[in-house]
């Protein structure tokens, strides 16, 4: 009998920020951004950003309990500048990494087109499937049960395919190198079937699925060739969207948009961590 695989309980959706990932972010805050000696405490506008992130508000119309936007705003804005929310999303892929919670033999890469708001703004374009109005792209790739490894923000008319590249270069850790025997595979669909597509992932050591151009899903038989594996991206691109502040672009900056999406991501490889601690 095959043994069964021990589940755990996931987390609930995180809301608060609670004491226990903030212990585990705080050196990363105390070597980026130290704390000052005046001002609300970090730990209330981490909640704040939390809140923006998931509400997609307003920065002036934060609830009072988190203090005043000209205080939160310029603390995101920082801590984006330095690179605090992109290290809190390392850190925690290496923790995950250290207790065998990160499966890079296969990958997959994927972009998702969202509404932009009429602010103008850099990394903004006409979309395709909104009439042509603003809107931006994020390309995503993830491991093999779907925790996010890099991102890119772009425009909405930029093709999937020639993201690909900056997007794997965006990796937040040092990607394993692959061998022949450890390989890693990278699922893509269609949209990256092209010269530009398969030579990024040659260039990058990547043993390509690569959906063709008109090839059919199932065999003669009506049966599924392999297991489906690509599935994994669109779902973390799904839980993405769950948040506001990423599913529509409010911000004017990339980069701060950016900071949303990494903050997402910080997030969503907590749970992971929260997860795979419990099963050593």
């Amino acid at each position: 009998m095959a043994r069964q695989e021990r589940r755990v309980k996931p987390l609930p959706t995180i809301w608060e920020v609670s004491d226990e990932p903030w212990s585990i972010i705080q050196a990363i805050l105390d070597e980026r951004d130290p704390p000052s000696w005046t001002g609300r405490d970090r730990i209330d506008q981490r909640a704040a950003l939390n809140y923006q992130m998931r509400r997609g508000c307003q920065w002036n119309h934060l609830p009072e309990q988190f203090g005043d936007d000209s205080s939160v705003h310029p603390t995101f804005h920082r801590w984006v500048q330095k690179g605090v929310l992109e290290r809190i999303w390392a850190t925690l892929i290496q923790e995950c990494e250290e207790l065998g919670g990160v499966d890079w033999q296969w990958q997959s890469a994927d972009g998702a087109m969202g509404k932009a708001r009429d602010l103008g703004g850099d990394h903004v374009g006409p979309n395709p499937t909104d009439r042509g109005k603003n809107g931006t792209k994020r390309s995503v790739i993830v491991e093999a049960d779907g925790g996010p490894l890099g991102v890119v923000v772009a425009g909405a008319n930029i093709p999937d395919t020639k993201l690909l590249k900056q997007t794997m270069d965006a990796i937040v850790v040092d990607r394993p190198k692959p061998t022949d025997k450890t390989p890693q595979h990278l699922c893509l669909d269609k949209g990256y079937d092209n010269p530009t597509g398969h030579r990024a992932t040659a260039e990058a050591h990547y043993v390509a699925h690569i959906r063709r151009i008109g090839e059919e899903k199932l065999d003669k038989r009506k049966r599924k060739r392999q297991p489906v594996r690509r599935w994994v991206v669109e779902r973390t691109l799904g839980w993405m969207s769950k948040c506001r502040a990423i599913l529509i672009r409010y911000a004017k900056k990339s980069c701060n948009y950016l900071g949303l999406i990494q903050l997402c991501c910080d997030l969503l490889w907590y749970r992971r961590q929260h997860r795979v601690s419990l099963l050593r």
